[in-house]
Parts: C-alpha cells; structure tokens; sequence
C-alpha cells in the first residue's frame, strides 16, 4: 500500500546537528499520503478517482471490479444501493493528487497522468441509433466511420469492450452487417470488413447479434472472404464463423449450402496464415463433420482433399491447443468408413496416434484413444491390419498405463475393449519387449 514516502535528509548546512519537524532519528523524511487521496477499497494513492452516487470517491479501477466483476450494487463504505453504476470522474481531486505529487516529488513520488475519459452507456447508445440510421439511409462511408469509433473505444481499454458490450452494440453491428450484405458486396466491402474486424474484438458473441450473423446473406458474404486473398478478411471471417457454428449446430446446415464453403476452410489448414485463424477453422470443419444434422457428403470432400494426411502431419510437431483440434477433426473423420479407409491408408495414423496418449493432454488422450478405438473396432479386413500396427507401435502398454492412471469413464470403456481386441495378438504381433513394462504388466 502507498501509505507513505521516506527521503533521506542531508546533515549539512546551518541545521546540521539540530532535529527537524518531521525528521526522523538516521536522516529520514517521511511523507505521509492525505486520508482523502486513498481509495477507500485499496488504501493505495488514487489514479483516477471517480464518485459514485453515494457521494463517495474510488479508484476507477477498484470500484469498477467491486461492481462488475464481484458483482455488488452497494457502496463499499456507506453499504447504500447505488442509484447508478456509471461512476463519474472526479476532476477536483484528480487535480489536487497531481499537484500534491508534484510538490513532494522529491521523495520520488511521480504525478500520476491525466486518465483517459472511459466510454459512457450514452455514447454506445448514440452511436447505435446513428448506425441503424446509416443503415437505413445505406451510408456505407458514414457506418463505416461509426464503427470505426467503436473499434477505437474497444481497444482503449477492457472497461470499454465491457461498456459497449452490455449497451447492445453487437446486435447493432451483426445487424448492420447483414443489412448490407444483402445488396452489392463489392461495393460494401470496407464497411462488411470494418464491422467484421470490429466484432472480432467483442468475442465471445452471443444473443440476438448471433442470429443477424447466422443469416444466409452474412454468412455467404463470409465465405465469399474466406475465398478473397486479403489474409485479415480471411482470418476476421473464420473467427466469426466459428462463433456461429459453435452456438448453434443448425447454422451448419445454412454454411454447407453455400457454394464453395469447404474448400477455403481446407486451404487455411493447408496453408495456414496465423495459428487463431488455423484453429478456429479446424472448430468449423470439426462443427460440419459431427454435427448431428450433417451427412457423409462434408467428410468425403474433406477426405478427398487430403485432410487426413494433412492432420497426420500437422500433428507430429503441433503445440497442445492445436494438437487438440487436430484430433478431434480426425476423430469426427474416422467415425466414417470413408474416413477410415482413407486413414488405414496412411503409414502414420498408428504411430501419431498412439503417440499422443499421455503426452499433451487428457483431451488429447481422450481423442486419441476414441480414435484408435474406431479403426480397430470397425476393423473389416481379414488379415486385422489395424491391430498389427497398433501393437507395433506400443499400444498396448500405453493403454494399459492409461487405464491404471485413470481416465474418463467413456475412455475407460474404449481402452478396456481395445485391450480385449489387441490382447489374443500379441504374442505374434507385438515388437516390445514385455521387460520394458514388467510393472506395469497385468494379467488380462
């Protein structure tokens, strides 16, 4: 806490030897910070005070958390309900704090700067009827000039974003993104891209913004991004896309009809242009694959476009998060017989797979033993491939640790029928010496 300040007090001059007011035994001054410049919560010297309607002076930053985050609506000192939770900034004492520290500053003490005036639930409501009439009126320049203005107040500062938020400026902005959508995109295309930019920096989305978003024209006009070479429209897009399909599974439906939707999905797993944008493609694609409202027809194109390879690879080296996604995409993949086929195929699956049990995560492990599990368990060619290669690599081992470490209880039921279908092989298939795991070895 910022209660008080000490300097050290030369002895020199005509007062030496004498004691001074204020003056402690050893040479030092101590300053003591005035009752009425501490925040009442904190105690430590105010940097933007601001009152509440109480009467009573906080810290910004302290009275905010008090109210937003704790999730009071009392005073901290009288325990009143507050009449408003828009603190106002109090100049006068702001005023007196800084010309207080710039008197004392010899005792290190440095003024602290003007605060920048946050955003107030009155502008966010002024400049959301000024973007529904820019809308009405299709003033692209003067909406795209409105976001913009969001945009600005939205990275000043996280008091903003939440101020924004909570006044309805995303329902504004996914509507508008649809009004104009609707009509010519090459004309629309700045503010279509400053909306959408704009609303990436609001996530995570929800209510009636989400609707607006999820409509045919909005989401044709991503995907019509997704496909254009500018690398921000393209990530900006999938971010948002993976917000829609992720809220609601009938929203996938609506993408798949949009021609040419797969394809640059693909090409930002292939050719990725940031780690977000690749891994909110790889939630979209995993949304196409397994919703329970989707056919074969989006795994076959996927498969045919070489995404399992592609994951294969990806996954010999991906960081955790990635690793995640990656899985669950082949997972959904391989619950398919087209997918599976495509991945016997591949030398790779038993080795990466097996590979990341117990080594990135419980998620990971839960993928990758669901996905082992479907390839041995739908195992349809006579020579049971599948299992030769399973064991080859230690599978058995690693799922018998798994199962002694513990797991989730679905997991547990796909390792204990794995080691039921790979055990009566592994005396002719097996490559590892069973002294390597000798603890770890159970009747079975």
């Amino acid at each position: 806490m910022v209660l008080s300040w000490k300097r050290l007090r030369g002895g020199r001059g005509r007062h030496a030897g004498k004691k001074q007011p204020g003056v402690e035994s050893g040479g030092e001054m101590e300053l003591t910070t005035p009752n009425h410049f501490r925040c009442p919560i904190s105690l430590d010297l105010m940097k933007d005070p601001v009152t509440l309607s109480t009467g009573i002076t906080y810290d910004r930053e302290n009275i905010e958390k008090w109210i937003h985050e704790d999730g009071n609506i009392t005073c901290p000192v009288t325990n009143r309900v507050l009449t408003s939770f828009e603190p106002i900034p109090n100049h006068t004492i702001r005023r007196m704090i800084q010309d207080w520290c710039v008197e004392n500053r010899s005792y290190g003490i440095e003024r602290i700067p003007t605060p920048r005036i946050p955003v107030s639930s009155v502008e966010v409501f002024e400049i959301n009827c000024n973007i529904m009439t820019a809308c009405k009126s299709e003033d692209q320049a003067g909406c795209r000039d409105l976001v913009a203005k969001i945009k600005k107040w939205t990275k000043e500062s996280d008091r903003n974003k939440r101020c924004i938020v909570d006044n309805g400026a995303v329902s504004v902005l996914a509507e508008a993104f649809e009004t104009f959508s609707k009509t010519c995109l090459d004309e629309n295309v700045s503010v279509l891209e400053e909306i959408l930019s704009t609303l990436t920096l609001l996530f995570p989305l929800a209510g009636e913004g989400l609707t607006y978003l999820g409509s045919a024209s909005s989401m044709r006009c991503m995907v019509w991004f997704l496909k254009s070479g500018d690398l921000s429209r393209r990530r900006n897009a999938v971010l948002v896309l993976k917000e829609i399909v992720s809220s609601d599974h009938r929203k996938v439906n609506v993408l798949l009809e949009i021609e040419g939707a797969i394809e640059p999905l693909f090409k930002l797993i292939k050719e990725p242009i940031c780690p977000t944008a690749t891994k909110a493609s790889l939630v979209v694609v995993y949304r196409t694959i397994t919703s329970a409202s989707a056919t074969e027809k989006p795994i076959q194109k996927f498969v045919d476009m070489g995404l399992v390879s592609l994951l294969l690879e990806m996954l010999v080296d991906a960081q955790r998060s990635l690793c995640e996604k990656a899985l669950s995409v082949l997972d959904g993949l391989c619950s398919s017989d087209y997918g599976r086929g495509d991945a016997y195929n591949n030398s790779l699956i038993f080795p990466v797979i097996v590979k990341k049990i117990l080594r990135v995560s419980d998620l990971a492990t839960e993928f990758s033993v669901s996905i082992l599990w479907k390839l041995c368990k739908n195992e349809e060619r006579e020579e049971k491939t599948a299992f030769a290669e399973a064991l080859q690599v230690g599978a058995f081992q690693k799922l018998l640790l798994l199962l002694q470490v513990g797991c989730a209880d679905k997991t547990k039921e796909h390792v204990s029928e794995l080691l039921k279908l790979l055990n009566p092989h592994r005396a002719r298939l097996e490559c590892i010496d069973s002294m390597d795991f000798k603890d770890l070895k159970r009747p079975f």
